[in-house]
């Protein structure tokens, strides 16, 4: 049995419907360009090193997997930045946020024991256990635990995103695009922020409230008092 054949596009023969054509093509391209034209414009000057990263009070370091309940390769390479960080002096306080929606998987726990385990105190990090994307971890930090200011630690293909959004949230940021070995996963996600910059562009002019919002709480503030 024979496979219909599907029907070919066909295109504009004359020249008016041409041009019309390329010029519906152009202006999508234009519009599909201008999420991430914006988040390079916000996070522009914002991006450094662990180096020469501005003295912070907090660090945020979002969440980014877990591999059978131990940090991701890649969540582990932000949170050794972090550590760096600690031990230079340059942060006092790791605002872990990840996703915990299941009894199963907790990535805030495994980020904080890690970070314990690589020299950071214990009650110096904070755990937001409903930072379920990118927009929800930044405004629960300004909004539940107070952070106006911060250090954010990310991969690079994901750092300015984090910026614009942590900056339309309230808080004023500055990002660590921390280095990662180019495989499937970096490509990934790469790829993956040409259709997040859209979501991005339109949760800084809609700001919706996150899935979970909930009371303030002192976790920031109580881990800058607390002795190391």
């Amino acid at each position: 049995m024979r496979r219909p054949k599907l029907p070919r596009p066909r295109l504009p023969r004359t020249r008016t419907g041409q041009r019309r054509l390329v010029q519906a093509v152009m202006a999508g391209c234009v519009l599909g360009l201008l999420p991430a034209t914006w988040m390079y414009l916000v996070a522009g000057d914002r991006l450094r090193t662990t180096a020469d990263v501005p003295r912070t009070d907090v660090a945020v370091v979002f969440g980014a997997g877990l591999w059978a309940g131990e940090p991701s390769p890649y969540l582990a390479h932000r949170l050794d930045a972090a550590a760096e960080l600690y031990r230079a002096g340059r942060i006092k306080v790791v605002l872990v946020t990840g996703d915990n929606s299941r009894k199963d998987y907790d990535e805030p726990d495994a980020m904080r024991t890690y970070l314990t385990r690589h020299g950071v105190p214990d009650s110096r990090i904070v755990s937001d256990y409903a930072g379920f994307d990118t927009w929800d971890s930044c405004v629960r930090a300004r909004k539940i635990f107070g952070v106006d200011e911060a250090v954010l630690i990310s991969q690079g293909f994901h750092i300015r995103r984090a910026v614009a959004l942590c900056q339309e949230a309230g808080v004023s940021s500055y990002g660590v695009g921390v280095d990662a070995k180019h495989d499937a996963t970096w490509y990934y996600g790469g790829a993956r922020e040409v259709f997040a910059a859209g979501k991005a562009a339109l949760d800084a002019v809609l700001e919706p409230d996150p899935r979970f919002l909930g009371p303030r709480e002192t976790g920031v503030a109580n881990a800058l008092a607390a002795k190391r």
